[in-house]
C-alpha cells in the first residue's frame, strides 16, 4: 500500500474543406469582462512562447479572461471554454470535465499550467477528471491552440494545446501596494456554494498573491425535473506565488498549488444509463483525488547581441488518483491507491536576430513515476486481500526533447516560421503476476512549418501545417480494471506512437471595432490507440476490451465567429463550430468517437452605465446521430443519437463602486432538458445564481 500524508504533495490533402470566421474572445485582464470599445487586441504567450498579440500568431488561438470565472463560476474550469472556437465541453460527472478541441480529447490535448504539463502517465486519451484538480479561482486566463504544435510543445500537442496560466503580480510605480480579495457565490441548480478570499502584496519588480478557494456543490437538479443522485461534490485549494527581481535583468518566480476533491462519486457509474436496466456500480468514489503543484521559474534578459532572454523551469507535480469502487449487486468492494509523479526541468532561450528573425529554443526533460495498489474486500466474508494494482506499480515514463522554432520576415509583409522538435522516450512496466517487464524507448520528430501574409493592415492569411506524435503511456500500456460503459480493461505492452498530420487554413481580421478568424482545419490521425472488444465477459458481466493501434481517422471542420464592439460599449459576437471525424480500421470506415455536433454561441453585450453590465447568449448545438460503434454501446450516449438543444442565458454584472461588484446569473432560463453529446450527466436545468467580490 501507498503511504502519503493527506496533503501530499503525411503530405498536403487533396483540397481543405469549408470556411468560417473565430472569435477570439475578449476579458483577458483582470476587470476587463468588457473591454474598452475600439480597444480589442489581446496579447498571448502559449502560440509562440513569447509575449505577442493573438492576431500576429498563424495559429488559431482562443483566450479568456480571470474575469468571466467570477462571472460565469464553473465547477471546473474548462467549463468557461463552452462555445467557444473550435472547442466543445464534455462532463462526465460534476466536478469534473474536459475540453474537446477539433474533435480530439483527453491525452491527445497537452494541457498545460503556467507552461508545465498536467498530462501525466496514466493521463487517459477520453475523458478524465484530471482538469478538476485545477483550481478554477486561481487562473488569471486560459489560452488555446486549436490545432497540432508540434515544434515548441511535442508530444501530446496534437489536437491542441490548453494552458492555464496565474497572475504575474507586480506593480508599475510606488512602493509597497496590499490589496485582499473576497468572492462568493450561490447556484440554484445544484444548491451550489463557492468561497474564494486572496492577498496580494506588490512593488516594482515583486509581487506575492495567495488565496484559499471551496465548494460545496449538492446533487444536480436537471430540466426534467429530477435530482441526479448522488452527483454532488466538495473541493478545497490553496495557492502561492511570488515574484521577485534580481537585479535589473532577472527575477525569480516560486509558485504552489494543492487542491482535493475529498470524495466525489461518478455519476454515470450510479445511474442507470442508455441500454441499461440497472447501474454498472453499486459504489464509485473517487476518494480523495488530489493534485500538488511545486514550480520555480529563473528568467533573465541577457546584454547578448544574439541572446536575449532565457529562462529555466523546475517543477513537481503530484496527482493522485485513490477510488473505492463496487459493482452492482456484488459483495467486493475495491480500494485503490494511483499516484502520479512528475519531475521536469526546461530550459528555454529567446533570440531576436537581424531582419526581425526570431528564435525560440531549447531542452526538457521529464520523469514520471506511477505508484499503484488495489485491495479487494469481501462485505459478506468480512475478508480482505491484495489483488493485482490498476497500473504495474512502480512503472515509469521518463522523456527528453530539444526544439528549435524560427520566425521571419524577408518581406514586408510576409512572416515565414517553422520548427523542429525531437523527443525520446523510456517507458517501464515492471514484472506483474506472470508478465515479464516491458521497455520503450519510442523516439520521433515532430515539427510545423507556419505562413502569415498581410493581405492588408486589417488582414491576415495564415496557414499551417504540423505534426504530431504520442507515445503510448502507462494508461495506455498496462491499465488492468474496470472502465466506464460496463467494460473491463486488459493490458497490451505492444503498442506504437500515434501521429498526426494537421493542416489549417484561414484568415485573421482586425478592423477597428471588429474581430475575428476565418479557419478551416484537416487531421490525418494514424496508428490510432482504440478499445477493441475482445469477445469475452467477466464474471460480472462486464464486456473485456483491450487497447490497439487500430485505426485511422480524419478530422475536418470550420470555425466560425466575430466580436464586434461598438463605441458606446456594445458588443455583438457568435461562433459555429462543425467537425466531422471518420475513424478506419480492418478496412472497415465508421463515425470516430464522440465527434461533437455542430455548435455554437450567439450573444450580445450591453453597458447603459458604466458600472452595469449585461450579457445575454443562446448556446446551441445540433442533433449528433453519426455514432460508432463504440459510441452506441455507451451507457452514457443515446444509440439513437444525442438530441440538440438551445439554452437562453443572461449575465448581469453591477459595480456598486470601485471595490464591491455583484452578479446574477440566469442560466438555461428555458429550463431545457439536454445532454452534451458524449457527457455522463444530464445538463443543469434552469439555474439561478448570485455572486459578490470585495476589494480591500
Amino acid at each position: 500500500m501507498i503511504k502519503r500524508a493527506k496533503w501530499a504533495g503525411h503530405l498536403f490533402p487533396p483540397f481543405l474543406l469549408g470556411i468560417g470566421i473565430s472569435a477570439v474572445q475578449a476579458g483577458v485582464e483582470e476587470g476587463s469582462w468588457q473591454q474598452e470599445a475600439g480597444d480589442i487586441e489581446t496579447v498571448q504567450v502559449t502560440a509562440t512562447r513569447t509575449d505577442a498579440p493573438v492576431e500576429e500568431a498563424s495559429l488559431a488561438v482562443t483566450v479568456i479572461g480571470q474575469d468571466q470565472v467570477r462571472v460565469e463560476a464553473p465547477d471546473v474550469l474548462p467549463e468557461i471554454l463552452r462555445g467557444l472556437p473550435g472547442i466543445y465541453f464534455q462532463q462526465t460527472t460534476p466536478g469534473q470535465g474536459i475540453p474537446i478541441v477539433r474533435g480530439l480529447k483527453g491525452s491527445q490535448v497537452l494541457h498545460l499550467v503556467d507552461g508545465m504539463p498536467v498530462n501525466n502517465a496514466f493521463f487517459r486519451d477520453a475523458p478524465n477528471q484530471y482538469l478538476g484538480l485545477i483550481d478554477v479561482f486561481s487562473m488569471d486566463r486560459v489560452e488555446v491552440i486549436r490545432g497540432s504544435a508540434g515544434s515548441l510543445y511535442g508530444a501530446g500537442a496534437m489536437g491542441g494545446v490548453v494552458n492555464f496560466l496565474t497572475p504575474e503580480i507586480t506593480a508599475e510605480d510606488g512602493e509597497w501596494q496590499t490589496e485582499a480579495k473576497v468572492y462568493g457565490s450561490w447556484s440554484s441548480a445544484d444548491n451550489g456554494l463557492v468561497f474564494r478570499a486572496q492577498t496580494q502584496l506588490r512593488k516594482p519588480g515583486h509581487g506575492f498573491t495567495g488565496g484559499v478557494s471551496w465548494q460545496d456543490r449538492s446533487d444536480r437538479k436537471t430540466g426534467s425535473g429530477k435530482t441526479i443522485h448522488p452527483s454532488g461534490y466538495r473541493s478545497e485549494a490553496v495557492d502561492l506565488k511570488w515574484t521577485g527581481a534580481i537585479g535589473d535583468r532577472a527575477d525569480l518566480t516560486f509558485s504552489a498549488q494543492l487542491l482535493e476533491q475529498p470524495s466525489t462519486p461518478r455519476a454515470d457509474e450510479l445511474v442507470a444509463g442508455f441500454g441499461q436496466q440497472q447501474p454498472a456500480s453499486g459504489q464509485f468514489l473517487f476518494q480523495p483525488n488530489r493534485r500538488s503543484f511545486l514550480h520555480a521559474r529563473y528568467r533573465s534578459d541577457s546584454v547578448s547581441t544574439w541572446l536575449d532572454r532565457y529562462q529555466v523551469n523546475v517543477y513537481r507535480q503530484v496527482i493522485t488518483d485513490d477510488r473505492l469502487t463496487q459493482d452492482f449487486g456484488e459483495s467486493l468492494i475495491r480500494t485503490e491507491e494511483n499516484e502520479s509523479t512528475l519531475d521536469g526541468i526546461t530550459i528555454q532561450f529567446d533570440s531576436n536576430l537581424a531582419r526581425g528573425t526570431h528564435l525560440a529554443w531549447g531542452f526538457e526533460i521529464y520523469a514520471d513515476k506511477v505508484r499503484s495498489s488495489r485491495r479487494e474486500t469481501d462485505a459478506a466474508a468480512n475478508a480482505s486481500q491484495v489483488v493485482r494494482s490498476r497500473f504495474p506499480d512502480n512503472s515509469s515514463m521518463d522523456s527528453t526533447a530539444a526544439y528549435l522554432s524560427a520566425e521571419w520576415h524577408p518581406v514586408e509583409r510576409l512572416t515565414l516560421g517553422s520548427g523542429l522538435r525531437y523527443s525520446q522516450f523510456d517507458i517501464h512496466l515492471p514484472m506483474v503476476e506472470n508478465a515479464p517487464d516491458t521497455s520503450l524507448s519510442p523516439d520521433d520528430f515532430t515539427g510545423d512549418v507556419r505562413f502569415v501574409y498581410a493581405i492588408s493592415s486589417a488582414i491576415k492569411l495564415v496557414a499551417n501545417v504540423g505534426r504530431g506524435f504520442r507515445p503510448p503511456n502507462i494508461f495506455d500500456l498496462g491499465t488492468l480494471g474496470n472502465r466506464p460503459g460496463n467494460r473491463f480493461n486488459v493490458t497490451n505492452p505492444s503498442l506504437r506512437p500515434e501521429s498526426v498530420g494537421s493542416y489549417d487554413l484561414g484568415l485573421k481580421t482586425q478592423n477597428g471595432n471588429l474581430q475575428s478568424e476565418f479557419f478551416a482545419f484537416y487531421m490525418d490521425y494514424r496508428d490510432k490507440i482504440s478499445s477493441v472488444v475482445t469477445g469475452e465477459i467477466t464474471e460480472t458481466g462486464r464486456v473485456v476490451v483491450r487497447s490497439e493501434n487500430l485505426a485511422a481517422a480524419e478530422y475536418y471542420g470550420i470555425e466560425a465567429g466575430f466580436r464586434w464592439s461598438a463605441d458606446s460599449g456594445q458588443e455583438v459576437y457568435g461562433s459555429l463550430n462543425y467537425t466531422h471525424g471518420e475513424e478506419t480500421a480492418a478496412g472497415n470506415t465508421s463515425p470516430a468517437d464522440r465527434v461533437p455536433p455542430l455548435n455554437g454561441k450567439l450573444g450580445i453585450s450591453l453597458s447603459p452605465k458604466n458600472a452595469l453590465h449585461l450579457d445575454a447568449y443562446l448556446l446551441f448545438a445540433g442533433s449528433q446521430k453519426r455514432l460508432s460503434d463504440r459510441d452506441i454501446g455507451d451507457p452514457r450516449i443515446n444509440p439513437e443519437g444525442t438530441a440538440g438543444w438551445l439554452t437562453l442565458n443572461v449575465m448581469l454584472k453591477i459595480e456598486l463602486n470601485e471595490k464591491i461588484e455583484v452578479g446574477l446569473r440566469l442560466e438555461n432560463l428555458l429550463d431545457k432538458s439536454y445532454r452534451e453529446h458524449g457527457s455522463g450527466i444530464d445538463a443543469p436545468g434552469r439555474n439561478v445564481g448570485a455572486w459578490a467580490s470585495m476589494r480591500f
